[in-house]
């Protein structure tokens, strides 16, 4: 166990090393993350900017519905993609990131989210240009089939399909169910005193089971109602929170602003500031991580850009809004300053709404959990099947392996199983970048042309 311990601690170690940045200590792939988002915003014309409207009419009017090939409705993969990117990261991280950066951290979140969006835009493109059909009609996609494509287009196969196994390999670790499983667990407990964990991991794995069993087409279906609900039970509260607090609201954002040039964070003012701003950022929108891709890959859409341009919306909605306000009802409320720590100072605010308050986070979190086993589990099975094959059994060994470990998940430990999954995690970045720069030709080439394109009805 040792061995087994010292080895964790040795990948952890290495995937989050840190160098210094202007005095401050940041991790190096959040760099390796954050660097083609500048890249890619400014390579592709700043449709981050620019296209936003035609986004948002596309995702109005599907023009491609009934048309393209696919398994969901553009909506339906946007909602599936959100399920996995808004989770418990989303309430905690921002907490975290105030705690370390201070309320300049929120306005750094902000603005790297706006980066963001263009290399989702950008991953999700060549995911809908390179996905695959099966005999079945069924679609597979992701960066581990960009890569496989690109570098046989290329005349490398070989380090392709090591690109491709690679990426899908750190995908099946970075899906393990635990983290949330036991993160919503304890929230729970803290709220309602219910501490069987065995009981509320089964539970939770038989809602799961309801959605993977029943295949992508009705996991898009799940989403399309989840997500919104998710999103709309944690808004009224972050809303409630604002609204009891609205006489503060102006001064927040004056400390927000200057905490973001000239702040005493933690970590070293503002500097400090925006790090811990841009680390949330980065964590919180997965761009440059490719997993949402899997998700956007299932699309009904005739013309990858348009996918892409839906993709845009995601860090839009999870970072620049959701966390961005939920970050603002803490600065009002100043919990942040408590004492507390992660999702105990969300709790703490909500409570100052009422003492029944932290209920509704309780219901949020389980709810953002929930949304995110179903997603992750989607993920996990793609990746599965890039390494073992997409037939009946090799798809049913998976689920039936990812059902079987929720329960546990919440009873136990989780100890060393956390560093596991998030150096996987992270580690999935290093060849889906690898390949966005690959195709930073073709992807501008594509993009400008469906651009000068008009539009469909």
């Amino acid at each position: 166990m040792d061995g087994f311990n010292a080895a964790v601690d040795a990948l952890s170690g290495a995937v989050f090393f840190k160098v210094p940045v202007l005095g401050t200590q940041i991790e190096l792939i959040v760099l390796y993350l954050a660097l083609p988002m500048l890249f890619f915003t400014v390579w592709l014309g700043f449709p981050n900017l620019t296209a936003v409207g035609r986004a948002l009419r596309i995702l109005k009017t599907q023009p491609h519905e009934g048309e393209a090939k696919g398994d969901v409705s553009q909506w339906g993969a946007l909602s599936t993609a959100l399920s996995g990117t808004i989770g418990l990261g989303n309430i905690a991280g921002v907490a975290v990131a105030l705690t370390m950066g201070g309320p300049g951290a929120i306005l750094w979140m902000f603005i790297i989210g706006w980066f963001a969006m263009t290399v989702k835009m950008a991953e999700v493109t060549l995911g809908l240009k390179y996905r695959t059909f099966d005999s079945r009609g069924h679609v597979h996609g992701g960066p581990m089939y960009v890569l496989k494509a690109v570098g046989a287009a290329r005349g490398w196969p070989k380090i392709g399909l090591l690109l491709g196994g690679f990426y899908a390999f750190f995908a099946l670790f970075g899906a393990i169910p635990m983290v949330q499983v036991n993160q919503s667990f304890a929230q729970v407990k803290v709220v309602t005193g219910f501490s069987n964990g065995w009981a509320y991991g089964t539970i939770l794995a038989g809602a799961v089971a309801l959605v993977t069993l029943g295949g992508a087409a009705w996991l898009g279906e799940v989403a399309k109602r989840l997500t919104p609900l998710k999103v709309a039970v944690y808004m009224i509260g972050v809303a409630t929170v604002l609204i009891l607090h609205a006489a503060a609201i102006p001064a927040a954002l004056t400390e927000i602003w200057q905490g973001a040039w000239n702040g005493q964070a933690a970590t070293g003012g503002a500097v400090g500031a925006f790090v811990s701003g841009m680390r949330r950022a980065v964590f919180a929108s997965e761009a440059g991580v490719g997993s949402a891709v899997m998700a956007h890959s299932l699309a009904r859409a005739r013309h990858p850009v348009s996918e892409g341009l839906v993709a845009l919306l995601e860090p839009l909605l999870g970072t620049m809004i959701v966390c961005a306000l939920g970050g603002l009802a803490l600065v009002v409320a100043g919990t942040w300053k408590s004492g507390l720590e992660g999702i105990a100072i969300t709790s703490a605010a909500f409570a100052q709404v009422s003492h029944s308050f932290p209920w509704l986070l309780a219901v949020v979190v389980v709810l953002f959990a929930y949304s995110t086993l179903v997603a992750w589990g989607f993920y996990g099975l793609q990746a599965w099947g890039y390494l073992f094959g997409n037939g009946p059994k090799a798809q049913w060994s998976y689920k039936i392996l990812y059902i079987i470990a929720l329960p546990p998940a919440a009873a136990i430990d989780l100890g060393r199983v956390v560093g596991i999954v998030d150096s996987s995690f992270f580690l999935m970045a290093i060849p889906n970048v690898i390949a966005l720069y690959l195709c930073a030709g073709e992807l501008r080439r594509d993009v400008r042309n469906y651009l000068a394109t008009p539009e469909e009805d």
